[in-house]
C-alpha cells in the first residue's frame, strides 16, 4: 500500500481483515495525507480537508461508526448572511489527523519513507526508496496523488496501457494556499466555526477553536483554486497577508503570528470516472484516492474499497471490473 490517505488506509484495512499481510508506505512524518492537523505553539489548526464532507451517504452511517467510532464527531455548520451552505456532517474528533490515526490502528505502517520507483520484477513489484532499499509485495495499491504514481511507474519502466494512459493524464487537480493564523482573541465566525464565503480570494474559513480542535483563538483559511494558481510562486508572507486581510471582517481579532501552507494537489478538479483504476491483473496494480470516482471524502473511502476488492479478486483469479 502507497499512500497512508483516506483510501490507502481503508484500503488496507479491508485487506487485513480478509486475512492479507499489509504494509503502508507513507513519506509524510505521519498518516493522514490531506486529512492534516498542525501546531503552531498552543494553537492547534485542521489545515487540509476541514470536515467529513458525507452528506451524499455514499456509505452508511454504520460503516463510518464501525470504522471511526469516537474519532468522529457531528459537526455541521449552518449558513450565515455572508457564507453559503457548508457541506459538512461531521468532523474529525478531536481533530481530522485522528480520522486517520484511527484508522492506522493495527497496521503496518512505514512513515518517512520516500519511493522513487515501482518496477514489476517476475510475479512481484518492488518498491525502491530514497535511501536504496527495495521492498517487495505481491500486490500494490497505489493511492499518491494520480502525476505522483505515474512517476513513481516511469521510473520503473512500467507499461500501462494507452487508454489508462490517456485516462490518467487527463485527471487535474486544484491548488490551494492555506493560512494558519493564531489570534490575539476569538473570531467573529458563526458557530460551530465553518463558512463558505460567497464571493472574494477565500474558498474556507474555520475557527478551529469554536470547532473543537484548537484550545486557544485559531483560524484556517483556504484560498479558491484560480487565487491560489495565480499566486502559488508569490511570496507566502505577503499572499498570506492579502488572505488575512480578505477574512478580517471574520477574523476581527488581531493575528498574533501565522504560517502559509500549498496543497499543491487539493482536490481533483478533474477525476477519474470509475472508483479504481487497474493496472495490472497479476501481479494486482491498483491506483485508487480521491480522483477516482466521485472525490471527496466519501469518494475517497469508496475508492480503497473498490482498490481492496481488486486486490481480493486478483488472487482469486478474477476481476470484478473497475
Amino acid at each position: 500500500m502507497v499512500g497512508a490517505g483516506l483510501a490507502g488506509l481503508v484500503a488496507a484495512r479491508e485487506l487485513q481483515q480478509a486475512g492479507l499481510s499489509v504494509r503502508v508506505i507513507d513519506k509524510g512524518r505521519g498518516v493522514g495525507g490531506r486529512m492534516a492537523t498542525r501546531r503552531i505553539g498552543d494553537a492547534v489548526f485542521d489545515h487540509g480537508a476541514p470536515c467529513l464532507d458525507l452528506h451524499r451517504a455514499l456509505l452508511t452511517d454504520a460503516w463510518w461508526e464501525e470504522r471511526l467510532g469516537s474519532a468522529r464527531a457531528k459537526w455541521w455548520p449552518s449558513p450565515a448572511d455572508s457564507a453559503v451552505g457548508v457541506p459538512c456532517r461531521w468532523r474529525g474528533s478531536p481533530s481530522m489527523s485522528a480520522v486517520a490515526k484511527h484508522l492506522a490502528g493495527g497496521l503496518e505502517v512505514l512513515s518517512e519513507t520516500a519511493l522513487v520507483s515501482l518496477r514489476l520484477e517476475g510475479s512481484r513489484w518492488i518498491a525502491r526508496t530514497v535511501e536504496g532499499t527495495e521492498l517487495g509485495a505481491d500486490a500494490v495499491v497505489l493511492t499518491p496523488p494520480v502525476p505522483q504514481s505515474l512517476a513513481l511507474l516511469d521510473a520503473g519502466a512500467v507499461e500501462l496501457s494507452p487508454d489508462l494512459r490517456s485516462r490518467l493524464a487527463a485527471v487535474e487537480y486544484d491548488r490551494c494556499l492555506a493560512v494558519l493564523a493564531v489570534l490575539d482573541g476569538p473570531s467573529r465566525i458563526p458557530s460551530p466555526g465553518g463558512l463558505v464565503p460567497r464571493s472574494g480570494p477565500l474558498a474556507w474559513v474555520s475557527d478551529d477553536q469554536a470547532k473543537g480542535v484548537s484550545p486557544v483563538p485559531a483560524v484556517t483559511l483556504h484560498a479558491t483554486a484560480a487565487f491560489s494558481l495565480e499566486n502559488w510562486d508569490r511570496d507566502r508572507k505577503e499572499t498570506g497577508l492579502r488572505l488575512i486581510e480578505a477574512a478580517s471582517d471574520w477574523i476581527g481579532s488581531g493575528v498574533r503570528e501565522f504560517q502559509v501552507h500549498g496543497w499543491r494537489y487539493s482536490r481533483p478538479r478533474i477525476p477519474d470516472a470509475s472508483p479504481c483504476a487497474i493496472a495490472c491483473v497479476r501481479p494486482t496494480l491498483v491506483l485508487a484516492g480521491d480522483a477516482f470516482g466521485s472525490g471527496g471524502i466519501e469518494g475517497a473511502a469508496v475508492s480503497g474499497q473498490a482498490a481492496a476488492r481488486a486486490i481480493l479478486d486478483g488472487r482469486k483469479g478474477g476481476m470484478s471490473g473497475e
